[in-house]
């Protein structure tokens, strides 16, 4: 469960780092201006919706510290060349015997789906 006060202090770190007045973040992230400014009264709790649009129009914003603190802000940028899925990183042999257990794919609308390898073709 997300801890609101705490989520507020983050939020306003996000808003100092940008260094944008509450209206303006609203704006940018398409939201009501008063759901900002009940945001961070403590009135209301942030829904799923806003979460995925801060970290949706901010990518320096890491998702899990947005929602618990875990991580870092701005995120740490990732090195430049990117994993390929035709070209993966080798695994150790001592971990070889690795399986999936299960995937997961978060859609931007909150939505997801779970693969479970019993579904999944492998070979």
């Amino acid at each position: 469960m997300v801890n609101s006060e705490e989520f507020v202090t983050r939020l306003e770190k996000i808003l100092t780092f940008y260094n944008l007045s509450a209206s303006s973040f609203a704006d940018k992230i398409g939201v009501q201006r008063s759901s900002i400014s009940h945001l961070l009264t403590g009135r209301n709790k942030p829904s799923l919706e806003f979460v995925m649009k801060v970290v949706t129009s901010y990518p320096e914003v890491n998702l899990y510290w947005l929602l618990n603190g875990k991580g870092s802000f701005p995120a740490k940028k990732e090195s430049t060349a990117s994993p390929s899925l035709s070209s993966p990183t080798p695994i150790p042999s001592t971990s070889r015997e690795r399986t999936i257990e299960k995937i997961i794919i978060l859609y931007t609308d909150g939505s997801f789906e779970t693969f479970e390898p019993s579904i999944i073709n492998s070979n």
